[in-house]
Formats: structure tokens, C-alpha cells, sequence
């Protein structure tokens, strides 16, 4: 199967097969203010398209009542689990988690901040049949300028850097076959493991399919992304992980090995995994 990045027509494109089986992972960290539209939107959808679904909330050690709203919404959605770390471990670690918590076939992920339209998961279902990997970049993104001049900037970095087979590395609307998720081994803990996970999976010979999704300004709550602690750390991650995926040669795969459980947060990394019924 080829590595490279196929973009999908649009907004024609395969017909949306039916009888998916989708674990949602939805990363938070205080977002009081959006967790309960952003599940609420997540439910909707799937009811609509996916023959069985469970909602994964990662909360990433809040300090608000984002872990509080979440267990009130598990008792409207059973559908709904909360993984919950007792201290702030980072985007990655939080999106380790939630793929670890996922038992089913696809795992789709995004953020809780709803800053993309949960009514445009049909454009990434539509191409499960043809792509292991199915990679929203966005359209136009509506963000202030500084966070896009940063992320102009890490785009250009990594890929740079290393062999990045989609335009819009972080873009937080992706879904992925759970199988060749599960199999390889992510070390990030921070705004690397979008770029691990892609060139992980490019080597393992996995399709990729990149899509065009509509972004939403944040209407409330409050982005981390350009905080320059946020940014030193992703630099300190680029320099660590750096001499593992540039060994990794775009043109020899890496062997497949089993599918195992998806990389477990070390003993003592201190997360709960909370069941619907609370």
C-alpha cells in the first residue's frame, strides 16, 4: 500500500459505507466551558453513522469541573468514559491514553475546544475502505496569528526535519484504523506525537488520505498552544525524538509486528479510568 498522502476529492468522493465501529478520543484540559457541547456533538454524530461507538474524554489533570461534567454526561450518554490524569501530563500523553482506553475498530480523535464541525466525520468515514490513515488539514484555520505563525513555523520544522506525509501535521481531526495504531510503539509525550505517529505509520507502509475539514474559531475557554513553556517543550521533544524517526528510512518500512496494547502510560504516570456508570 502506498505511503504517500492521496488527498480526496471533494466534495465528491466514496459513499459513506456503513457499520462502523468507532472509538472517539476527545483530549481536554480545563474546558469547562466546551466539554458538554463537544460531547453532545460527538454523540449525535455517531448515533447517525456508526453501527457502535464509545466517547473517550481524556482530562488531563483540569483544574475546573471539566472531569465533574463529563461524569454528568456519561449518566445521559452511556456511552461515555473518562479517563482522568490526577496532574497535568501533557497533550500527548493524554492522547496515548485515550488510544489505549479504545477498543474499537476505527479510532478517530479531536480536541474538546469544538473547533471543528463533528458533521463533517462522514468526509473521513467515507474513505475507510481505501486508507488505514484518514488526516483532516484545514481549509482556512481561524486562529489568532501568532498561533498560526507558530504552527506555520512547526509545519515547516518537522517537516523539515523528518519525511511528514500530510500538510497539516497537527490538525486534531484524524481518524485511524485501530490495528496499525495499536502496533507501533509512540514515545511522545508532548506536540510530537502527531508527527511520531505519521512517520511511524508512513514506514509500515500504511495509506494515508488527507481531507479538507472546515476549523472554527474558539468561542470559549483558553488555548495553550502559543504559551512559550508549551512551545520550549515541544522544541525539547523535536531534539530527543529526533535521532529515533530520522533513522527510520522513508523507503524501508519498518516490520509489522502484532497488534498489542496502545502505548500504556508508564506504572505510576498517575491516570483513573472512569466507567460510564457513575
Amino acid at each position: 500500500m502506498t505511503t504517500e498522502p492521496l488527498e480526496a476529492p471533494q466534495p465528491m468522493g466514496p459513499r459513506v459505507p456503513s457499520g462502523h465501529a468507532v472509538s472517539f478520543v476527545l483530549p481536554a484540559y480545563n474546558e469547562e466551558e466546551n466539554i458538554d457541547k463537544a460531547i453532545d456533538d460527538t454523540a449525535t454524530i455517531a448515533e447517525r453513522h456508526c453501527s457502535r461507538f464509545e466517547i473517550i474524554v481524556v482530562d488531563d489533570g483540569s483544574s475546573d469541573r471539566t472531569a465533574e461534567l463529563v461524569r454528568d454526561s456519561a449518566r445521559r450518554h452511556p456511552e461515555v468514559r473518562l479517563v482522568q490524569h490526577q496532574t497535568n501530563l501533557g497533550y500527548g500523553q493524554a492522547l496515548r491514553s485515550g488510544f489505549a482506553d479504545a477498543r474499537l475498530d476505527f479510532v478517530f480523535y479531536t480536541d474538546a475546544d469544538n473547533q471543528f464541525d463533528m458533521n463533517e466525520l462522514p468526509l473521513l468515514l467515507a474513505w475507510t475502505h481505501h486508507a488505514d490513515v484518514v488526516a483532516g488539514f484545514r481549509r482556512a484555520r481561524q486562529d489568532p496569528f501568532v498561533r498560526r505563525a507558530n504552527a506555520w513555523a512547526w509545519n515547516r520544522l518537522v517537516r523539515a526535519l523528518f519525511y511528514v506525509p500530510v500538510r497539516d501535521i497537527d490538525c486534531a481531526f484524524k481518524l485511524y484504523r485501530r490495528d496499525p495504531l495499536a502496533a507501533i510503539e509512540v514515545e511522545s509525550r508532548g506536540a510530537m506525537i502527531d508527527t511520531e505517529i505519521m512517520v511511524k505509520l508512513a514506514r509500515r507502509g500504511s495509506a494515508i488520505v488527507e481531507v479538507g475539514v472546515t476549523h472554527l474559531p474558539r468561542t470559549a475557554g483558553t488555548a495553550r498552544g502559543a504559551d512559550p513553556k508549551v512551545i520550549l517543550r515541544a522544541l525539547r521533544e523535536v531534539w530527543r525524538m529526533y535521532p529515533t524517526l530520522s533513522r527510520i528510512d522513508p523507503g524501508s518500512p519498518v516490520p509489522i509486528e502484532p497488534a498489542r496494547p496502545f502505548g500504556l502510560a508508564p506504572t505510576g504516570a498517575g491516570f483513573d479510568r472512569q466507567e460510564a456508570a457513575v
